[in-house]
C-alpha cells in the first residue's frame, strides 16, 4: 500500500529488535503541517514512535485534511474520505513499523482535533487514547456515523477559555458528550485563545506517558 499521506516519523533513540513501542499519531490544524506538531510532543520522543501525518490538500503555505463550506461546517464528502483514509493510514503504519497496537494514541489540534475525536468514535477501542486540543465533534458524526464504544479509551480534551475560533462553550459541549461515553475523560481549560499553552503541553505530555505506563516527564 502506498499511503495517501506524506508523513514524518521519529523513532525512539535505541530501538530494540523484536520490541514494539507505543505510538503517537499527530494531526495538525488547518493551514499547518506535521512539523509544527512535533514540537508539542518532542519531549516524548525517547519513549514513543511519533508519526506526524500531513494533510493531503495544500492550503497556503500549509495543508489541510478536508475543506469547509464555512467555519465549523466541513464538506461532508471530503470529511468522510479523510476519516476513512486516516484509519487506513493508521493500519498501514502499524503493520510497517514496530508499533504496539494496544498503545496507539492520536493527538490533534483544531482540524486535527476534530478528526482525532471522530476517529476515536469510529475506531473505538482499537485506540488506547486520544488528545484533542481546541476542537469539536461535528453533529453529523454524532447522529450518522457508526459509533463504537470508547468506554475503555483514555481521552484528554482541552480548550482555550478565550478561543476566538471555537468558543469555549463548544469545549464544554464536547466534554459533556464524551463524558457520557467514557469515564476515562480528562477535560481542562486554559487561559488561551486558539492555541496551546506551555502548561497545556506539559499536562497532556504527562497524561500521555502516565497512560502508557511510562515515567512522568519532569517539569
Amino acid at each position: 500500500m502506498n499511503p495517501i499521506y506524506e508523513y514524518d516519523i521519529h523513532m525512539p533513540g535505541d530501538v530494540e529488535p523484536g520490541r514494539s513501542y507505543p505510538v503517537i499519531f499527530t494531526l495538525h490544524g488547518k493551514g499547518s503541517n506535521e512539523g509544527n506538531m512535533f514540537g508539542l510532543v518532542s519531549s516524548m520522543a525517547n519513549d514513543f514512535i511519533i508519526i506526524g501525518i500531513r494533510g493531503n490538500l495544500p492550503l497556503g503555505a500549509g495543508y489541510q485534511y478536508y475543506d469547509l463550506k464555512s467555519l465549523g461546517n466541513p464538506i461532508r464528502e471530503m470529511f468522510d474520505e479523510a476519516v476513512q483514509n486516516l484509519e487506513a493510514f493508521i493500519r498501514y503504519a502499524t503493520a510497517k513499523y514496530p508499533i504496539d497496537p494496544g498503545k496507539r494514541y492520536l493527538l490533534g489540534f483544531s482540524q486535527g482535533a476534530i478528526l482525532t475525536m471522530t476517529l476515536a468514535l469510529v475506531m473505538g477501542e482499537q485506540l488506547k487514547g486520544i488528545v484533542a486540543l481546541n476542537g469539536y465533534i461535528p453533529d453529523f458524526v454524532k447522529t450518522e456515523y457508526p459509533i463504537r464504544s470508547i468506554k475503555d479509551v483514555s481521552v484528554f480534551v482541552s480548550h482555550g477559555e478565550f478561543d476566538s475560533v471555537f468558543p469555549v462553550r463548544i469545549g464544554h459541549e464536547t466534554a459533556a458528550y464524551l463524558r457520557e461515553r467514557t469515564d476515562r475523560l480528562t477535560f481542562k481549560l486554559y487561559s488561551a485563545d486558539h492555541g496551546v499553552t506551555v502548561e497545556n503541553q506539559r499536562d497532556f505530555a504527562n497524561w500521555l506517558v502516565q497512560d502508557a505506563g511510562l515515567t512522568t516527564i519532569e517539569e
